[in-house]
């Protein structure tokens, strides 16, 4: 299965579990005068970015991506206390795996850029499988130059784009 393929199946499964179930809050489908209303026990809405065992929550409380300096594989201060936090999250987490993406800036070539991001992407894994996270659950593909975040030519877009980013997946759909 492609890694599009296995994206694509998380997006629907997230949009799924997004969709509105009025049963989910109990008796009166949730019309307990706003008390808790749109939320689950404490809170909660399974599967959103306030639920701590989602990968919306990894992506957006935690922090899915490190940055690197030009030309660069090197773990900046920042980017471990990220990986630190990924890591103890995945540790929390054992249903899902990871995917690390390396990506490169637009300059330089292609070839060059394609094992740019290979050893950003292989810093990162490295690092988390020394914080103890299994082999086996990581895996990294570079991209190189290819799938930039921000696209312009000056230091404001190569800065974003000199990263590794960690897609969280299911182990159910990574069979």
């Amino acid at each position: 299965m492609t890694h599009i393929s296995k994206a694509l199946l998380i997006v629907a499964a997230l949009g799924l579990a997004a969709c509105a179930n009025p049963s989910r809050f109990g008796p009166g489908g949730g019309m307990d005068g706003g008390a808790g209303a749109g939320a689950g026990a404490g809170g909660v809405v399974p599967g959103s970015a306030s639920d701590p065992q989602s990968p919306a929550y990894f992506r957006e409380s935690i922090g899915d991506r490190v940055f690197f300096a030009v030309d660069q594989s090197t773990l900046s201060p920042e980017a471990r206390a990220t990986l630190d936090a990924q890591a103890d999250w995945l540790m929390r987490n054992t249903d899902y795996q990871a995917v690390i993406e390396g990506h490169a800036d637009e300059q330089g070539t292609r070839e060059y850029n394609v094992a740019l991001g290979a050893r950003r992407a292989n810093a990162v894994m490295e690092y988390l499988t020394s914080q103890g996270i299994a082999p086996s659950r990581l895996d990294f593909v570079s991209y190189g130059k290819e799938r930039p975040v921000a696209v312009c030519s000056d230091e404001s877009c190569y800065s974003r784009n000199r990263r590794a980013v960690t897609i969280i997946s299911s182990s159910a759909l990574t069979g």
